[in-house]
């Protein structure tokens, strides 16, 4: 008799957690766990507490109540920053440098995933040619596609994602699709959060619907 193998635990599990600001529940208790390989939609209206969730997840914020584990253990501060990417709502850019600068600062803090290019990530996100433009000189579109190449460069198995739609056109959509299928095909997992038409693709998808309060 053959023993059963144990499968591995989720690459995020959250028990128990909760959130409140001046007294007043944001969200919370929320039971949920993404496994690698898988997705998690985060649905909800404009105030539904989508963004703090991604922020407490990140270690931003810190939760009134529950825990976070990553790959089976206590998330604390190295691991979340060891297997979390954080795409927020700002580009986290710096105005002066150009687009290649910004993505080599970024790399340098956060690390870079093997046999990746800063140039090849460019061109993935479709910004072949704007390596020299300064940061301050892009679009709200290409500022976004420039902070997805930095998503793309990053090694971390875990991406949040804060509305990835936002400020892009239907290519853009289809853009962040494709990468994080790619992403999930590579064994990671991914956060979204969404409150319109369009989502990740239906590639191991669960859905946390998130109810009113503030964000």
């Amino acid at each position: 008799m053959t023993d059963t193998p144990i499968p591995p635990p989720p690459l995020l599990a959250a028990r128990g957690l909760s959130f409140a600001r001046n007294e007043e529940a944001v969200f919370g208790p929320l039971d949920f766990a993404v496994d690698a390989g898988e997705a998690l939609l985060v649905r909800g209206d404009n105030g539904a507490g989508k963004t703090t969730l991604l922020r407490v997840l990140a270690g931003l914020l810190r939760a009134e109540r529950g825990e976070v584990d990553i790959d089976g253990h206590r998330a604390g501060h190295h691991d979340r920053s060891r297997a979390i990417a954080y795409l927020g709502h700002l580009p986290a850019l710096k105005a002066d440098l150009t687009a290649l600068e910004n993505l080599r600062f970024l790399c340098g803090l956060q690390g870079q995933r093997s046999r990746q290019t800063l140039e090849g990530a460019m061109n993935i996100v479709g910004l072949s040619g704007y390596e020299d433009a300064l940061s301050r000189q892009l679009s709200a579109g290409q500022k976004k596609r420039l902070s997805l190449a930095r998503l793309w460069l990053s090694p971390a198995p875990l991406w949040l994602l804060d509305e990835p739609y936002a400020n892009l056109d239907l290519d853009g959509i289809h853009l962040v699709n494709r990468m994080i299928s790619a992403h999930l095909r590579e064994g990671g997992a991914a956060l979204v959060t969404t409150h319109g038409a369009y989502a990740a693709p239906p590639v191991r998808t669960r859905e946390l619907v998130l109810g009113g309060g503030d964000a």
